[in-house]
C-alpha cells in the first residue's frame, strides 16, 4: 500500500481500506452486480451466493451459525436494532429494565436514552479508574425484570477490554440477554459467542480495514432464541430482520477484511502491540509529565490514550498537521466538551483537555512511530514555550 505523507494513527476512528479488500469489492461491483434477492436468474443467484459465503466467513470468526448473521449499514444501526428491537419484542413484554455502562459508545447510550423516554428503566454502571466495570456491581444491578445487559468489548477511546467472557455467563445464570458492541475488537481480539454467552453482537467493517457503510448484527438462534423486532419495514429481507436491497460489494468487502484478520491473527496484533509500546515508552521517557489513561495491559493492542500535562490537545494537533490522532474532547458549538469516558475514569478537566488517542493498524510502520514521537516531542516543547493555539478558533 502506498504510504501517505501523513502518519495515520487514528485507526479507532476508521481504518484505511486494504487494497486486497478493494480488489474483492471491485470484482463484485463490476461483475457481480445482481440483486441478491433476485434469485430467479443467474446474476441474482450469484450475488446471493456471495452474500451467504460472506455470512459464513463472519460467523466462523465468532463461532456462530451463519443464519445468526444479519447484514446492516454499520455498528450504529446494529446497536439500535439490538437494543430497540429486543426491547420492543412482544416475547419480552413485562421486562422493562436494561443495564449498561457509562463509557459505552454513543451508538448504545443514545438508543438507551430513547428507550428510557419510551418508559424503560436503564441502569448505567460506573467504571473504576482504569475503565473497567465491577462485576459484582453488575450482578447486583440485575433484577427479575431485567431484559438485557449491553457492555462493549473494547472502548473506542481508551481501548480497555471489558471481561465479556465473564459478563455473558453471569447474565445467562440470571436469564438476562447479553449484547456487546464488538466494533473495535472484531478481528483483533478472539471472540466466541458461545464461550462468552453473547446473545447479540454488533460490528462494522471499516474498523478492520474494510469498507464504510456495512456492518452486521449477530442474533442468537438457540439457547435461548433471541426475539428481535425489525426497525425497518418493507421487503422482508434478511429473514424479515432488516429490509432493503443488500450492499453486496460492501458485504464482500467485510468478508474479505475478516479473512485477512484471520490470516494475520495473533502475530499481527503482537506486531502492532510492540509498535504501540515503543511509542508509549518513548513519549513517557522523552516528554515530561505524561500519563496513561485506562488499563495498562487489558486493552486493544493498537490503542494508547495519553495525557500531556499543561497542554491543550487541540492545540497540539494544530502544531502537527503531519500526524493524524484524536483528542478526547469534541469542539462543538464553540464550546469544548470534555470526554465523558475520561470523566468516568475520574480524570480532571485539565487532564482530559491534554489527552490524545493514538491508534495503530495494519499499515503502521516503525518509521511512522519514530516520526510520530518526533512530532509529539516538538509539539509539546513548543506548547510549553508559546502556550496553546486556540482550539476552536
Amino acid at each position: 500500500m502506498e504510504k501517505s505523507s501523513i502518519v495515520y494513527l487514528d485507526h479507532n476512528a476508521t481504518t484505511p481500506l486494504d487494497p486486497r479488500v478493494f480488489e474483492a469489492m471491485r470484482t463484485a461491483y463490476l461483475h457481480e452486480f445482481g440483486n441478491a434477492a433476485s434469485r430467479q436468474h443467474a446474476a441474482g443467484r450469484r450475488a446471493s451466493e456471495l452474500v451467504e459465503e460472506a455470512r459464513e466467513e463472519l460467523a466462523s470468526l465468532i463461532g456462530a451459525d451463519a443464519r445468526e448473521i444479519i447484514w446492516t449499514s454499520g455498528a450504529t444501526e446494529s446497536d439500535n436494532l439490538a437494543l430497540k428491537g429486543v426491547s420492543r419484542a412482544p416475547a419480552y413484554r413485562g421486562k422493562r429494565h436494561l443495564v449498561s455502562v457509562v463509557t459505552e459508545h454513543k451508538a448504545v447510550l443514545d438508543p438507551l436514552d430513547s428507550l428510557e423516554r419510551d418508559g424503560f428503566e436503564v441502569t448505567r454502571l460506573p467504571v473504576n479508574g482504569e475503565g473497567l466495570v465491577d462485576l459484582e456491581r453488575l450482578a447486583g444491578a440485575l433484577r427479575d425484570d431485567t431484559l438485557l445487559v449491553s457492555v462493549m468489548h473494547a472502548n473506542n477511546e481508551i481501548g480497555v477490554l471489558q471481561p465479556i467472557e465473564k459478563i455473558g455467563p453471569l447474565c445467562k445464570e440470571r436469564g438476562v440477554l447479553f449484547h456487546t458492541d464488538a466494533t473495535q475488537s472484531l478481528g483483533k481480539e478472539p471472540i466466541d459467542v458461545e464461550a462468552c454467552g453473547i446473545d447479540l453482537l454488533s460490528c462494522s467493517a471499516h474498523k478492520l480495514h474494510g469498507p464504510k457503510g456495512v456492518g452486521a448484527l449477530y442474533i442468537r438462534r438457540r439457547g435461548p432464541r433471541v426475539r428481535c423486532e425489525p426497525l425497518l419495514d418493507g421487503g422482508g429481507h434478511e429473514r424479515g430482520m432488516r429490509s432493503g436491497t443488500l450492499n453486496v460489494p460492501g458485504i464482500v468487502g467485510l468478508a474479505a477484511a475478516v479473512a485477512l484478520c484471520r490470516e494475520g491473527g495473533a502475530a499481527e496484533q503482537e506486531r502492532v502491540r510492540e509498535l504501540r509500546d515503543r511509542l508509549e515508552e518513548g513519549l513517557l521517557e522523552q516528554v515530561p509529565d505524561v500519563s496513561r489513561n485506562g488499563h495498562r495491559t487489558q486493552r486493544l493492542s493498537g490503542t494508547a490514550n495519553l495525557s500531556f500535562a499543561g497542554t491543550d490537545a487541540e492545540s497540539l494537533m494544530r502544531r502537527m498537521p503531519g500526524l493524524a490522532v484524536s483528542t478526547s474532547s469534541a469542539c462543538t458549538s464553540a464550546t469544548l466538551q470534555p470526554s465523558y469516558v475520561l470523566s468516568a475514569l475520574g480524570a480532571s478537566r485539565e487532564r482530559i483537555d491534554g489527552s490524545l488517542r493514538f491508534s495503530l493498524g495494519r499499515f503502521t510502520t516503525s518509521a511512522d512511530i519514530e516520526r510520530a514521537g518526533e512530532m509529539m516531542t516538538a509539539a509539546v516543547a513548543a506548547e510549553s514555550v508559546e502556550g496553546p493555539i486556540s482550539a476552536c478558533g
